[in-house]
């Protein structure tokens, strides 16, 4: 009898504990309706335009929208008040929110809320200390020359013995011959098998002939496109009821962090078993100075996400643009026949000045990172007059940027490598700040110049050795949600290797 009463007694308790949780959750869910009446945000058209999407009747991507509204902003900046964000083409507003006021426009809490789960505590996902810290070790292993010189290996390594041996077996003597390959999954297994052999000292392999898939890499692309839908919502309560429930896209955000950092703490695993002491890897480097295996994890995934991601992306945006501008591509192989003649081994790239050119000239069109957001501390006035309130999140669009008539001329639609050229010479744009594709100022790209030897070399060697060509050459890219800038459906391409290998 004493038995059944305390199973009664519990059946009972568990019984008011789900009744309580369960009104905890009604009442949560109706703070998020109330929060969503018209009294809780703006009625304007932009507003209105954003939640109802609106926007995508008459166009393809979100950016393009921003960059609508930004072209036709006489500051080029513009609000979105549901979101409480303030977007920005200005180049004035770059630099004060990058260098003047550095200071004042940090990550933020909010950002960090956002990509906490994903980034932890690495250096994209920081500020204070934290990111001086990691700054200062990266850029003392970054600038060394020993460092470069085992990046360009590597680069040279999975190029030649496995970017180039997979394109040929997709290859034909003509288009009727040759099989449909999605580019953008090549260049993401591509830089994602260069930046684990850098960064890790380890190699997954995702581009050997058989195409293996990568569990780490899988999650990873889902993670990124679940963290960046998060940063979309209205409000902050709608993913964090769903992470509490752990329900719905959270809980598929939860599974693939899990997947991401038991294979991130194996890569740990074996790089201390094997030894690091006298290796050259990154994480190698850095574990000579860290012992804390989270704080390792979270660095792990910030490799990944800078030398994947970015540099797949860029790569992708390059080559659909080649294949949509053959004079381009030319001209690319007719300088490199000038320069470098036959040399396979690419020791005077940095003699390709049109080379260089057209990699700046498809970043601007198509940056990896579209956006980049901050929060203000403090109460502000931007340069051109917008009133910023601590607390609000302060975005510059980079996309937007390269597509201003006031930036970069009436022909700013044009994919146009000149533009970068002087008497035949590559120059930078003077003002980083009008071309924030790596950042400016304290938070400028640590990774820059490897990257770009790392696009360079890529693009070269292919064109040199392939004819690509788009499945549909007509179709504008359409981007997935993400924190970089992907192709919805890929980059289906075709590919014919050259007769003439150096032509």
């Amino acid at each position: 009898m004493e038995f059944e009463t305390c199973w009664w007694l519990q059946s009972l308790h568990a019984s008011l504990f789900l009744l309580i949780f369960s009104i905890i959750v009604i009442l949560l869910i109706l703070c998020v309706d109330l929060l969503l009446k018209p009294r809780f945000y703006c009625n304007c058209s932009t507003c209105q335009t954003y939640l109802t999407l609106k926007w995508s009747a008459q166009f393809h991507n979100l950016c393009d929208w921003y960059t609508h509204l930004l072209q036709n902003s006489p500051t080029k900046t513009i609000h979105i008040h549901v979101l409480g964000n303030t977007v920005t083409a200005n180049p004035e507003n770059v630099e004060y929110m990058l260098k003047t006021r550095f200071d004042n426009y940090p990550k933020g809490k909010p950002f960090s809320a956002i990509l906490g789960d994903l980034l932890g505590k690495g250096i994209f996902n920081v500020d204070g200390d934290l990111w001086r810290f990691q700054k200062k070790l990266a850029g003392l292993e970054l600038n060394r020359i020993s460092i470069r010189s085992y990046a360009f290996e590597v680069v040279n390594f999975e190029i030649e013995g496995r970017l180039i041996p997979l394109l040929l077996s997709f290859a034909g003597k003509n288009k009727q011959d040759s099989c449909v390959l999605d580019l953008q999954d090549v260049f993401r297994r591509f830089s994602f098998d260069s930046i684990c052999r850098f960064s890790f000292g380890l190699d997954p392999k995702c581009l050997e002939l058989s195409l293996p898939i990568s569990e780490f890499d899988q999650s990873f692309d889902l993670a990124s496109k679940l963290s960046a839908e998060r940063a979309m919502t209205a409000t902050p309560l709608g993913w964090k009821i769903k992470r509490f429930l752990n329900i719905g896209s959270e809980k598929e955000l939860k599974k693939c962090i899990k997947n991401i950092n038991i294979l991130a703490q194996e890569v740990i695993r074996q790089r201390r078993k094997k030894g690091f002491s006298d290796d050259k890897d990154l994480l190698s480097r850095f574990m000579g100075t860290i012992n804390d295996d989270t704080y390792l994890r979270d660095i792990v995934i910030s490799f990944v996400l800078a030398g994947r991601d970015t540099v797949a992306s860029a790569l992708t945006s390059l080559f659909w643009l080649l294949a949509n501008h053959p004079e381009v591509d030319a001209a690319i192989r007719s300088e490199a026949d000038r320069v470098i003649g036959s040399n396979q081994e690419l020791k005077s790239i940095e003699q390709l000045h049109y080379l260089q050119a057209a990699v700046y000239e498809s970043m601007r069109l198509y940056p990896p990172v579209q956006f980049d957001s901050k929060f203000c501390l403090e109460d502000d006035v931007l340069p051109d007059g917008t009133l910023v309130k601590k607390g609000t999140r302060v975005t510059y669009h980079s996309y937007a940027m390269g597509r201003m008539e006031e930036i970069w001329g009436p022909d700013f639609l044009e994919f146009k490598p000149e533009r970068w050229l002087k008497d035949g010479v590559f120059f930078r744009e003077s003002n980083p700040f009008k071309y924030p594709v790596f950042q400016a100022g304290a938070r400028v790209c640590l990774g820059k110049e490897m990257a770009l030897l790392e696009l360079k070399t890529v693009a070269l060697s292919l064109l040199r050795r392939f004819r690509i060509e788009l499945v549909s050459p007509s179709n504008p890219p359409r981007f997935s949600p993400g924190l970089t800038a992907t192709f919805s459906g890929g980059l289906p391409v075709l590919v014919r290797a050259r007769r003439d290998p150096d032509r």
